[in-house]
């Protein structure tokens, strides 16, 4: 029987619970949630935003959402070791004043590479408010615990891509595209003000780490010394790549291939709640099934869905009938629920006396990798679900792989 006998540092940082569990999850889902919002509220408006700055390939406004995820993941690794050295709180303000500059930047861009450099700024700053918050978490809480409440904070973050491509339709139909970076930015004003006079300080300053490049590269040594850490990380990236595929095509998929027009957003939404519901699911029963026992079956079901579909894809030249196509992002979608949180809890595991530090590693390390085969997935786009499906079923194949060599050898019940 497999047991939870990993050696973890000795030093390791006692839990310290900041907020009442339901204000504490509801507050962070909701900083986390601006993220979620600023790329799926978007979707509805790629075209419109192509068309008004002069962009000539369809298959380039896709990079209004792949900026977004480099500066998030380029945010990632300063905005975790800087938590460590300053504390939370000032790392997660820092973070809402960038996001919010890169708001006005976008919002007032008459040519495309403006449009480009405020999502990348946007992506920094939301880095902060998502990556501390999982230092947040693992400062007050750990294991199986800490797996829940990931869990939760991830369906709600999940529920908000749900109704964000309606949010962005809803703002169309009175305004362009450019009130939605005002909507962006009035929701992190409210949320930086919850944070500030509700949220404590959870990191004492006895218990902060010097800040430096020599520390900051000694903490990422010991993070990569851990084979759960890196493994775990590499197969959420490797996973979270034909997801950032699914992000980047949408819009093309549902309205080009399939002709959905405005209910885009409702076909969107739908597989959204999948993800959510899938991880509502997770949070009932991780506590007395293991993350892993999870992770292993959502991810072979996710793999196993997407290539017998992809057998059905072809007969249909790549264009099966919409009804089916949704059946499959269902199902592979509540798969991909599970996984989200469970990934990363599981890679932070042994991270938690450097959390912040550790959730950087995490996040960028998971980000960088998904980024290319996200954008790969999305510019093969043919006006067809084949690059799509193939992208899950392959990234998906190769994350098991990658998780087998994660396990191997390893004495694990968590």
């Amino acid at each position: 029987m497999l047991r939870h006998t990993m050696s973890y540092p000795a030093a390791m940082k006692a839990p310290t619970k900041p907020l009442g569990m339901a204000e504490f999850v509801t507050m962070l889902a909701t900083m986390v949630s601006i993220l979620a919002l600023s790329i799926d509220a978007m979707l509805p408006a790629l075209g419109q935003i192509g068309t008004d700055l002069g962009v000539a390939d369809a298959n380039d406004t896709q990079l209004i959402v792949s900026g977004m995820f480099l500066g998030f993941a380029a945010g990632q690794i300063a905005a975790g070791p800087l938590s460590d050295s300053f504390g939370r709180k000032p790392v997660i303000y820092a973070g809402y004043v960038i996001f919010i500059a890169g708001c006005i930047m976008s919002m007032t861009a008459t040519v495309f590479e403006v449009m480009l450099a405020g999502r990348v700024l946007q992506g920094l700053g939301a880095a902060a408010p998502r990556i501390v918050s999982l230092a947040l978490v693992r400062d007050g809480y750990e294991g199986r615990a800490m797996a829940r409440i990931m869990s939760i904070v991830m369906a709600i973050f999940i529920l908000v891509p749900a109704i964000a491509p309606s949010v962005g339709e809803a703002v169309l139909l009175v305004a362009d595209w450019r009130a939605i970076f005002g909507l962006l930015l009035l929701m992190a004003v409210i949320a930086s003000v919850w944070f500030a006079t509700r949220q404590p300080e959870t990191l004492a300053v006895p218990e902060r780490r010097k800040f430096s490049l020599r520390n900051i590269a000694g903490g990422i040594r010991e993070a990569c010394s851990f084979r759960a850490a890196v493994g775990y990380t590499i197969a959420s990236g490797i996973i979270f790549g034909a997801f950032l595929g699914y992000l980047s095509s949408a819009q093309q998929v549902f309205q080009t291939v399939y002709g959905t027009g405005k209910l885009f957003a409702i076909y969107f939404g739908v597989a959204a709640l999948a993800i959510g519901a899938a991880s509502i699911f997770n949070s009932s029963v991780v506590m007395r099934l293991g993350m892993r026992f999870l992770t292993w079956r959502a991810l072979f079901g996710v793999t196993v869905i997407s290539a017998l579909f992809l057998l059905v894809v072809w007969q249909f030249d790549g264009v099966p009938p919409l009804w089916s196509f949704m059946v499959w992002l269902l199902v592979a979608f509540f798969a991909t629920g599970i996984l989200f949180g469970n990934f990363n809890a599981l890679a932070m595991e042994p991270l938690g006396h450097m959390a912040g530090l550790g959730a950087a590693f995490v996040g960028s390390v998971s980000t960088f990798i998904s980024l290319p085969l996200g954008w790969a997935i999305g510019h093969w786009f043919d006006n067809t679900v084949v690059p799509l499906i193939a992208g899950f079923a392959i990234l998906g194949a190769i994350s098991l792989v990658v998780m087998w060599w994660t396990e191997r050898g390893a004495d694990l019940e968590i």
